[in-house]
Order: C-alpha cells, then sequence, then structure tokens
C-alpha cells in the first residue's frame, strides 16, 4: 500500500508539472516544472526498482536525469539574479 500511495504522489507530481506546461502556468525552464519531473521521476524509477520493472527503470531514471541540466541552469540564474 505504502509503494501504490509513493507511486501516485510520483505520477500526480508528473502530470501537475506536464498540465502546467500544458496551461502556460509554467516553462519547461522553470524550476518548478523540472522539480517536479524530477522528484516525481525520481519517487517512480525508485518504486520501478524495487519492483524490478526494468523498462520504468530506464525510463523514470531517463527522466530524472533529463531534468537535472534544467535545475542546474535555473539554480544558477536564480543566483545570478541576486
Amino acid at each position: 500500500m505504502l509503494y501504490q500511495i509513493i507511486s501516485l504522489c510520483g505520477a500526480v507530481m508528473i502530470l501537475v508539472a506536464y498540465a502546467g506546461n500544458q496551461r502556460g502556468w509554467m516553462d519547461r525552464a522553470s524550476l518548478w516544472y523540472n522539480l517536479l519531473n524530477f522528484v516525481g521521476s525520481g519517487l517512480l524509477g525508485w518504486i520501478a526498482i524495487v519492483d524490478h520493472r526494468f523498462g520504468f527503470i530506464l525510463l523514470e531514471v531517463a527522466w530524472a536525469l533529463l531534468s537535472i541540466p534544467p535545475l542546474i541552469a535555473s539554480a544558477r540564474a536564480s543566483r545570478a539574479r541576486a
């Protein structure tokens, strides 16, 4: 049951980021968009590892890794503004 709750939280995070992007509430370069994608896919990737779901492990780990460069760029940009 705990794994189901964790996976639902991860899925909701990714879907909120996607919906936010589609609605224009956040863009691909925004901190929140990439943070939601990173944490959500990290949670789903962890659940996939626990369940030995190799296709989902690949998908979610790649999704999380692809969220890292924009997160770093966003952090650098906010430091440059400060």
